[in-house]
């Protein structure tokens, strides 16, 4: 059974961790992408994901010197659109899933972020619930990204961030 899920059913976030001489100035983040659609077919074995890249918000920043406020977070939205993301599309298409009727299994596809299309896989856990989750870890890298760096390259975000899913419970 097909299965959709976006922002009114699911969550999608982005979780990055801090670097580097001056790391206790920055903020580990937990970001949440406000502007998404993904389709999961069991039967077909099959997962898509599309999201927008300018929708990303930041909802919690933990560690560092200060709280973020608002405006701490409008300029980290800011960067990542204007220094990181630059409105590139973001979609995910699987190549090769091995999915159980409830959605759970083995996923490996192809992701396009900035511009650059890379192999990733993850896994999707179903619980109990008919709740669905699962996450990656997205090496900046590989996609042709240089991680964030500030404060002449004493403060940087780590290479590797964890984009994770976490369904809402029943059909979606």
């Amino acid at each position: 059974m097909l299965r959709t899920f976006g922002p009114d059913n699911a969550t999608l976030t982005v979780r990055t961790k801090r670097t580097g001489a001056a790391a206790k100035a920055g903020h580990d983040l937990v970001i949440e992408v406000t502007s998404w659609s993904a389709t999961l077919d069991p039967e077909q074995g099959s997962v898509t994901l599309t999201a927008d890249p300018r929708s990303l918000r930041v909802i919690d920043g933990t560690g560092g010197m200060q709280a973020l406020d608002e405006e701490d977070k409008a300029g980290i939205e800011k960067t990542i659109d204007d220094e990181v993301l630059m409105g590139r599309p973001i979609e995910f298409r699987s190549s090769d899933a091995e999915l159980g009727p409830d959605g759970s299994g083995q996923v490996r596809g192809e992701l396009q972020l900035a511009g650059e299309r890379s192999p990733i896989g993850f896994e999707l856990v179903a619980a109990e619930d008919g709740r669905l989750s699962g996450a990656a870890v997205v090496r900046q890298s590989d996609w042709g990204m240089k991680p964030y760096s500030g404060l002449f390259g004493t403060l940087k975000v780590v290479d590797e961030v964890e984009v994770a899913v976490d369904t809402g419970a029943g059909d979606g």
